[in-house]
């Protein structure tokens, strides 16, 4: 029947883009998302006992909802693990889409190949293609971004569903908020994807802020559980952008920084007096692992 398999795949950080992955609006537009695949994983296991009877068992860092995109990890990881390392990384990322598709999910590609795939990728997504670019900034870059982006859980399972469900239903009515507010993310995934490969990290920063006001075209109520900690030190210059790590609603929120421990302290005596926990992090540059 097989040996016994353990494969590990990344989560995500979603940068800038997320939102324009979804078939919904790629299938017209093309959808630009830059994300990082980060050093918090799944780890799906698959054992046969001794009359071939077969268990697959999963382990994750980071909660389910956070975010990061866990369940797409799960399922690359899931189908990595029964497929015995046959396929390609973006096939599986294919096939892992496609399963949760089949489940019912409405939403994008980009987490099930950040997850494959490992690294930091600007994804173009035209209908069901998917190019990849990867992003190799310098390691004085790579450092600036593990630095400045910190990332924290609000220990809020992130909303899905009415709030989603309404957002793609004022799309497909041609509710011209909405539409600007997808067009603006997208256009964050493209000046984010420049803003890497040129190592220019004031337009990190603007790429951010540009996500931040697309999202609340979408819905304000999207950001609003990060929008009360985060709001005071942005005016005070100590936060200089921040986002939503997953579709918003709760999860992680990721914050950039200004320079100097005092804005960093700041940042983290608000979190920490709003429950939240800061989740190390650092750039993972492998994406499918068997162990």
């Amino acid at each position: 029947m097989g040996k016994d398999i353990a494969v590990r795949c990344p989560v995500r950080i979603d940068l800038a883009g997320g939102w324009s992955d979804v078939p919904a609006y790629c299938n017209s537009k093309s959808g630009e998302v830059v994300n990082i695949a980060i050093t918090q994983y799944v780890t799906a296991k698959k054992t046969f006992d001794k009359n071939r009877r077969l268990t697959v068992q999963y382990s994750t860092d980071v909660p389910i909802g956070s975010g990061l995109g866990t369940s797409g990890a799960m399922n690359v990881a899931l189908l990595a693990a029964i497929d015995g390392n046959e396929r390609r990384a973006d096939e599986l990322a294919e096939m892992a889409f496609q399963f949760e598709s089949i489940l019912g999910n409405t939403g994008g590609r980009q987490d099930q190949w950040a997850s494959a795939l490992g690294g930091i990728n600007h994804l173009t997504f035209n209908g069901d293609n998917v190019e990849v670019n990867r992003l190799n900034p310098s390691i004085e870059f790579r450092t600036w971004l593990q630095t400045h982006l910190l990332l924290f859980d609000s220990n809020i399972q992130h909303v899905s569903g009415e709030i989603h469900d309404d957002i793609w239903k004022k799309f497909h009515q041609q509710n011209e908020e909405v539409i600007q507010g997808l067009d603006m993310i997208r256009g964050a995934g493209l000046m984010m994807a420049t803003a890497i490969r040129e190592e220019d990290t004031s337009q990190v920063v603007d790429s951010v802020r540009m996500v931040m006001l697309g999202v609340d075209l979408l819905d304000e109520k999207l950001h609003d559980p990060f929008r009360e900690v985060l709001t005071s030190l942005e005016a005070i210059g100590c936060v200089l952008a921040w986002k939503a790590m997953g579709a918003g609603g709760g999860g992680v929120v990721g914050v950039l920084i200004e320079s100097g421990e005092n804005s960093k302290s700041a940042l983290l005596d608000a979190a920490n007096s709003a429950g939240w926990s800061l989740l190390q992090w650092a750039i993972e540059d492998v994406g499918i692992t068997k162990q």
